[in-house]
């Protein structure tokens, strides 16, 4: 493998078989080298960072380059984990935006700063797996860092983590909290009931809604609407429906966001299904 470009002792530049950027990282391995220099991997401890992304892959240089590669490794660790228990892929964006966040978090530490997340009481019930793997970040950290932080900063990394499950550069979660909320709560006095948080259709319903938000401040809609199964539902499930009617006229005077029928379908199946399944 051939050096491009070395960015500190431990991280350089090269090329794959296709000719993109890639970074090569291990302890030591740029030390005394120089660009255009081959280097024989064998036997030695590396990783390979890469994105598609050329804007993300630019970002990402550039925070090898300034940062520790503890930084990077520990946010390689916390994704994957991640990606590993929940089978779900994040945006490339948080290889960014979280090392830049944990290392800023670890200089505010030192400094004897740490921030009190507003929305951590939220986070833990609207975003239960970004929050866990959040609580495990702290672990990695103190065990990586030696840092003990308090419970408010995995809500943080959890913001992180679903920013780049929704494919988004940092949209304001607190945004897609309150969206969340309104809905649970016209559910909740619609009908009068209690949510069973533990179960895996309120689970599956708080998926869809994160997503569903997600929509309203992007201004996305589903581009096909099954008309002939909006109508055949809307009869069946009348009392959800009528639910949906309420989240509708909500979110068209909140946030001048239009649903549309495909989106009032998905809704009035999932509140069927929670106010049947998931009430106590």
């Amino acid at each position: 493998m051939y050096i491009e470009k070395v960015l500190n002792n431990n991280a350089f530049i090269s090329l794959d078989e296709n000719g993109d950027e890639i970074i090569v990282m291990g302890k030591g391995i740029a030390f005394g080298k120089k660009g255009n220099q081959k280097v024989d991997l064998t036997n030695l401890n590396y990783k390979i960072f890469s994105c598609k992304n050329k804007n993300i892959n630019n970002k990402l240089i550039s925070i090898v380059s300034d940062l520790s590669q503890e930084y990077i490794l520990l946010t390689r660790k916390i994704i994957l984990t991640f990606e590993k228990e929940y089978n779900k892929k994040l945006n490339e964006i948080i290889y960014v935006s979280l090392t830049e966040h944990i290392h800023g978090a670890i200089e505010r530490y030192h400094q004897g700063i740490q921030v009190k997340n507003p929305l951590l009481m939220e986070i833990k019930r609207l975003f239960a797996d970004e929050y866990e793997i959040g609580r495990r970040a702290l672990e990695m950290i103190h065990q990586d860092f030696g840092v003990l932080f308090e419970e408010d900063e995995a809500g943080y990394i959890a913001y992180h983590i679903v920013n780049a499950e929704l494919n988004n550069d940092m949209i304001n979660i607190a945004n897609i909290t309150k969206v969340m909320q309104q809905v649970l709560s016209v559910i909740k006095y619609h009908f009068k009931v209690e949510f069973n948080e533990e179960s895996s259709t309120y689970y599956r319903f708080i998926t869809h809604l994160k997503f569903f938000a997600q929509r309203v401040f992007s201004n996305a809609v589903y581009e096909e609407e099954d008309t002939e199964l909006f109508f055949i539902l809307k009869e069946k499930y009348h009392e959800s429906y009528e639910c949906v009617l309420k989240i509708k006229e909500l979110i068209e005077h909140e946030y001048n966001y239009d649903l549309s029928l495909e989106e009032q379908l998905y809704l009035m199946i999932h509140i069927e299904r929670i106010r049947t399944k998931a009430t106590i």
